[in-house]
């Protein structure tokens, strides 16, 4: 049986107010979509503070250097060095290590990095490393990182140097890096026939009061590396070092 113009259109309007058809609307249904359309677009307008994350740069001005005792390493050689990781390693398990990476500003983005000055431990012309170090078995990572900031940069006036060491969201984790044997090599990945791992060295990245003192040893150099020097210049900096920038990418420096 025909219909006509308006008891078609009269049938539309009733599919419409039940919810028959496909897709399925009603009022409570529209309402809601346009409510999570419009809660998706403000989340888009405001991203999340760790996918905008900003970090304050403070220029290398700002900062005072002076030297104090001699910072010796635990071993007297490379060798040495692997011998007593191999001796712990059968003691305690795998070792674990933090490094801090601190930047500053002169006109350019600058990492602090320490140059070895003693030829002892040097692999090549020349040595640099990031602060940090070796933890105590059981130490917290954050709280071992200042302790050895402390050590290795820290004044000795008495007077206390708190380090804001960003630990408060994943993202201020700059990198992980594995050793896989008690050789040199290490790795930003524990590769897939290694079941345990001789070592396990986190870098955080370390934010920098605006004013501060630090103490470097006589026996080491800290050199503000800009970072496009660093860039794929593994040879010159190790792989650690130079990687540094592809992983500082992500992080909004503002310059203060």
């Amino acid at each position: 049986m025909a219909m006509t113009s308006s008891q078609v259109k009269q049938q539309q309007n009733n599919m419409a107010g039940t919810g028959t058809g496909w897709p399925r609307r009603n009022s409570q249904n529209s309402s809601a979509a346009v409510s999570s359309g419009a809660a998706i677009e403000q989340k888009n307008n405001y991203p999340s503070a760790a996918l905008n994350r900003i970090i304050n740069l403070y220029p290398l001005t700002n900062y005072t250097f002076g030297t104090k005792e001699p910072l010796f390493e635990k071993d007297p050689s490379v060798p040495a060095r692997f011998q007593r990781m191999r001796d712990e390693f059968d003691r305690i398990g795998m070792r674990r290590s933090v490094e801090g990476v601190l930047l500053v500003h002169e006109h350019l983005v600058y990492l602090l990095v320490f140059k070895e000055c003693e030829m002892n431990l040097i692999l090549g012309t020349t040595f640099f490393k990031l602060p940090g170090g070796e933890l105590n078995p059981g130490e917290d990572e954050v709280e071992g990182l200042k302790r050895l900031l402390t050590e290795t940069l820290g004044r000795q006036d008495g007077v206390k140097q708190d380090w804001l060491v960003e630990d408060i969201i994943v993202e201020d984790i700059i990198g992980n890096w594995w050793r896989p044997n008690f050789e040199p090599p290490q790795y930003p990945y524990i590769p897939p026939h290694i079941t345990k791992p001789k070592e396990h060295k986190r870098l955080f990245l370390v934010q920098l009061q605006e004013k501060a003192f630090f103490a470097v040893p006589k026996n080491y150099k800290l050199v503000a590396a800009p970072l496009f020097e660093l860039y794929d210049n593994s040879q010159g900096y190790g792989p650690i070092i130079s990687s540094l920038p592809q992983a500082l990418c992500r992080f909004q420096f503002i310059y203060m």
